[in-house]
């Protein structure tokens, strides 16, 4: 037994020794994919795993000051480390490894965290929610922020690929066929010729317009939000059939309603089969289960025009399937736009989770007040 102890007394010294010995900020690459370890000078012992969202190409890291919205959990003393995953585009199938590979070097190299939380934008809202479940024990609690909390299979065939085909029935000609999609179009969130293309035909198309609007989210504001998301939707379709082998998209049992002339359209529009390898690619990668053990928070805002609330308002009912929705808890902050949660907001999202796991304090659902 005193051997034992001494042994754990050198190894608690030895990770003391590195911690201490360790710089502010770590770059580097784990099989092919970058990361960044940031450890701030009055380290609690605790981490944050941080998930990226969708970018068009791996993320790489620079020595630059941490971003305002990573500084809320270094400001706190959580040491914070990401992966920029060794793939772009829907990369849920690599940044599942890439970021289970970061934390096991983590632990390898500081020692094992007091408590380990995780987070994420966007895509990596919805890794924080499949991290949780696949890993149930590993992740003390969770912070998923504007995440898609639901199957791709079904938020990207009634949302991004219904709309997209819509689309194409009312304007014929100005964005190729799903299953077509050709190879210069470069997956480019930012294409400003293409946006500015279908914006100007919805404009021209006040009624066509207002239906589309209504059919992709119910609420969106303006031509120019559906414009964009729209622009984005053929590069994320392009890349998933890239990605999947395939077609994983079905619209042949789609009865499309809410549009200019329900029967007139469901007669004309394309019809589309999936290929079922694609299809079983996009439900691995990955349909949610509901079942978490220890608390997630998640935050979105009550407008946004790419990840429209019907998507994460699902988890709830996902939770409740598996038995498991006194862990879940889902607040909105009161902005427009995709991902537009301030830092003090996330600060004080953090703080509750913590309160919630630390004291067993659930926060409350609903709307967030500003303090």
């Amino acid at each position: 037994m005193h051997r034992m102890s001494l042994r754990a007394a050198m190894v608690a010294a030895f990770a003391s020794a590195l911690i201490t010995a360790a710089p502010k900020t770590e770059i580097g690459s784990i099989n092919g994919a970058a990361f960044r370890i940031d450890v701030p000078e009055n380290w609690n012992g605790s981490l944050v795993i941080y998930c990226h969202g969708y970018a068009a190409e791996p993320v790489r890291y620079d020595a630059k000051p941490i971003a305002p919205f990573l500084a809320v959990f270094t400001d706190e003393g959580y040491a914070v480390a990401q992966s920029g995953y060794a793939a772009g585009g829907w990369a849920v199938e690599q940044a599942v490894v890439d970021t289970e590979s970061l934390r096991r070097y983590f632990l390898d190299k500081y020692g094992k965290p007091r408590r380990t939380i995780i987070t994420g934008h966007s895509m990596g809202g919805f890794l924080t929610m499949m991290l949780m479940e696949r890993y149930p024990t590993t992740y003390d609690a969770a912070l998923p922020l504007c995440g898609p909390l639901a199957a791709p299979e079904w938020f990207m065939s009634r949302g991004a690929f219904d709309s997209y085909v819509l689309f194409n029935y009312y304007f014929p000609g100005i964005l190729p066929e799903p299953t077509k999609i050709p190879k210069e179009f470069v997956n480019n969130v930012n294409n400003k010729a293409l946006i500015a293309r279908i914006e100007q035909a919805l404009d021209s198309a006040p009624e066509k317009a207002a239906s589309l609007r209504h059919f992709r989210d119910g609420n969106l504001k303006s031509n120019k939000d559906l414009a964009g998301t729209t622009a984005f939707l053929v590069y994320l379709i392009k890349e998933l059939n890239e990605r999947a082998g395939g077609n994983p998209f079905d619209n042949r049992n789609t009865i499309y309603n809410g549009t200019l002339d329900d029967p007139k359209t469901n007669a004309e529009i394309k019809r589309y089969a999936a290929d079922p390898k694609a299809q079983a690619y996009l439900q691995t990668y990955y349909t949610p289960t509901g079942r978490i053990v220890n608390p997630m928070l998640a935050i979105h805002t009550s407008y946004d025009p790419l990840v429209p609330v019907w998507i994460p308002n699902s988890y709830q009912t996902t939770t409740e399937n598996a038995g498991d929705n006194d862990l879940f808890v889902q607040q909105y902050v009161n902005h427009d736009g995709h991902c537009a949660i301030l830092p003090n907001e996330i600060r004080r999202g953090f703080s509750e989770l913590l309160d919630w796991k630390e004291h067993g304090v659930r926060p409350p659902g609903g709307e967030v007040p500003e303090r």
